[in-house]
């Protein structure tokens, strides 16, 4: 029988120390339930870190676009530029070889004349159109750099929740909001522009 209440008291023991690691382990769990919520933070960061990212992708493709349509419509008004300086250039010969009296002679005069204020009303429009794009090109660059910052702050926050998560240093957490209400507003910011 002494071998038997020596199990027997074992066993006590043994119950005794499973109900304490027991009530060990759920005293931790509630003092460390906040860590589901940081580890939602993260997730909600990420989801906006996504977000951010797209808009920043999508400005950045729109200011290299707008840039080479900027260069196209260039490209276009420095030809007739240079059309606009061969008509002056031939107009300027007729004048000089030919009497500006005669009928032919002024008509070829008057066609050059036409010509010219063709091209100064085509390169006007060009300029106009470029310096639109330009317009574009320049604010789609500005908003793509605010999106460009939002995405630093959400990437420093992800890494300071998940510091907090490993350390369970709450503050962290709390660093981690705060970066992200900065990075949050900068989207704002980039999207009211």
């Amino acid at each position: 029988m002494n071998d038997l209440d020596r199990e027997i008291s074992e066993l006590k023991q043994f119950i005794i120390d499973l109900k304490a690691d027991r009530a060990a382990t759920k005293e931790k769990e509630q003092r460390e339930a906040w860590t589901k919520y940081v580890s939602l933070t993260v997730v909600i960061i990420a989801v906006f870190a996504a977000v951010a990212t797209q808009w920043s992708g999508k400005y950045s493709s729109r200011t290299q676009m707008s840039q080479a349509q900027a260069s196209d419509q260039w490209s276009f008004y420095q030809a007739k530029s240079i059309k606009q300086h061969l008509v002056e250039t031939t107009l300027a010969q007729v004048k000089r070889s030919g009497n500006t009296n005669e009928e032919e002679v002024a008509r070829i005069i008057k066609k050059l004349n036409d010509e010219l204020a063709r091209y100064d009303k085509e390169k006007a429009e060009i300029k106009a159109k470029a310096e639109g794009l330009e317009k574009v090109r320049d604010d789609a660059s500005k908003r793509s750099g605010m999106f460009g910052q939002a995405i630093s702050y959400f990437t420093v926050a992800i890494a300071s929740a998940s510091i907090c998560l490993v350390t369970k240093k709450k503050p962290l957490w709390f660093v981690a909001i705060i970066l992200s209400g900065f990075a949050i507003v900068q989207m704002l910011l980039a999207w009211t522009l």
